[in-house]
């Protein structure tokens, strides 16, 4: 008998999934419903909380039906989650799981990924050579009040970093509520492919402000368990 290749008596029997590879069966699944780069944007969109599907597809600058079909692929993945509001539904992510997911892909496509790295150099580290600033050390110049934190997200993402200042979307970080001239400020973004932060910046450095941008935005603050206020900002409506 040869178990190994299923060759029984000299009959080939046919092969039968064992319960490892009835297991990679599903994974290969959550990794299929990964392979979309308009999937992970909307699993990155609603990492900042949930949306309903006429907001997730305007934020991700997709047609309704495309959005649907794509969130519905990450339901039956069990990426995503819904609940009913009226006649609307709305997605959210089934636990911060998911959020450490995204973010493992993340690292290891900067580790490994030559194409991202080229990306990550031309469209970000060289629009602002200033280091970001590091989680710990805003989470201190807060709690000193020492620094000036603007959540320059839009205004229908969940929670802020707790002690900043909220402005509705990433236009008004210039505008004349925020004038604290001479302090530190701090911008906050979705996440470290976020591109309001550096505009933010960007429009504060022109008009004479000392700006830098949190590194790894929201997304990073949270996930490593830092404060956060979760009623600071705005619910989404349907």
């Amino acid at each position: 008998m040869d178990f190994k290749s299923g060759i029984v008596n000299g009959t080939r029997k046919p092969q039968v999934s064992g319960p490892k590879q009835l297991a990679f069966d599903q994974f290969a699944r959550l990794a299929r419903a990964l392979g979309s780069p308009h999937r992970l944007e909307l699993l990155d969109i609603l990492a900042q909380g949930e949306r309903s599907v006429e907001r997730l597809a305007e934020a991700a600058h997709l047609p309704l039906s495309n959005a649907s079909q794509h969130l519905q692929q990450l339901r039956r993945a069990g990426l995503v989650v819904t609940r009913k509001a009226g006649t609307h539904i709305i997605y959210s992510l089934p636990g911060p799981e998911i959020i450490d997911l995204i973010r493992t892909l993340w690292r290891v496509g900067e580790r490994n990924l030559a194409e991202l790295e080229r990306i990550i150099q031309q469209y970000y580290r060289n629009r602002d050579s200033l280091e970001p600033v590091a989680r710990d050390e805003l989470l201190g110049r807060l709690r000193r009040r020492s620094v000036i934190v603007i959540d320059v997200r839009p205004e229908e993402c969940r929670g802020t970093c707790a002690g900043s200042d909220q402005y509705s979307g990433h236009r008004a970080a210039a505008s004349s509520e925020a004038d604290p001239r001479g302090s530190d400020i701090v911008a906050c973004c979705r996440g470290p492919y976020c591109v309001y932060s550096y505009q933010a910046i960007e429009i504060l450095r022109a008009a004479g402000f000392s700006a830098r941008r949190l590194h790894g935005g929201f997304l990073e603050w949270q996930a490593n368990g830092l404060p956060v206020d979760r009623g600071a900002r705005a619910a989404d409506g349907p």
